[in-house]
């Protein structure tokens, strides 16, 4: 991934562009993610968390690069947010009701940004400071909807 060119990182970086939408970028992007979500949900959990991993190791680089260019953590690079919604929902829920829940979620985290989210969005700096703060808002937000399904909120 070391020799991946500029044009490729901006794609990761951006999510294939979603991150130049002039209004609410990150919140674009992870609706943008869904139908990502939607293919992926498909794997086997170990290879659904190997291709969030793969994603994530990506997106610390293509960040990383981006934000030497566009300065600190640009609006344009949206692929934390892909990644925290994936995180977000890792338990794989097919109905629409809890794909909604889990989106709103992650954004209510990620926007927020409590303990640790926010802590970790100020000390962690480059591309893995971009991308760890949605991760943590993806995790505070699946734990959230995982006790939401097993309590039968929803239903």
């Amino acid at each position: 991934m070391a020799s991946m060119g500029w044009a490729v990182m901006r794609a990761i970086a951006t999510f294939l562009g979603a991150g130049f939408f002039p209004r609410a970028p990150g919140t674009f992007a992870t609706l943008a993610a869904v139908p990502l979500y939607l293919v992926v949900r498909r794997l086997p959990l170990p290879l659904y968390l190997a291709f969030v991993a793969k994603l994530f190791a990506a997106g610390v680089m293509a960040s990383g690069r981006m934000e030497k260019e566009w300065g600190k953590d640009p609006s344009r690079v949206v692929i934390d947010e892909v990644c925290g919604l994936l995180v977000t929902l890792v338990t794989r829920p097919s109905g629409f009701r809890e794909i909604a829940l889990g989106t709103a979620l992650f954004r209510f985290f990620d926007i927020l940004k409590p303990p640790p989210v926010g802590t970790l969005d100020r000390r962690l700096k480059g591309g893995f400071g971009i991308m760890a703060d949605d991760i943590a808002a993806g995790m505070l937000a699946a734990l959230v909807l995982h006790v939401v399904r097993k309590r039968g909120w929803l239903s």
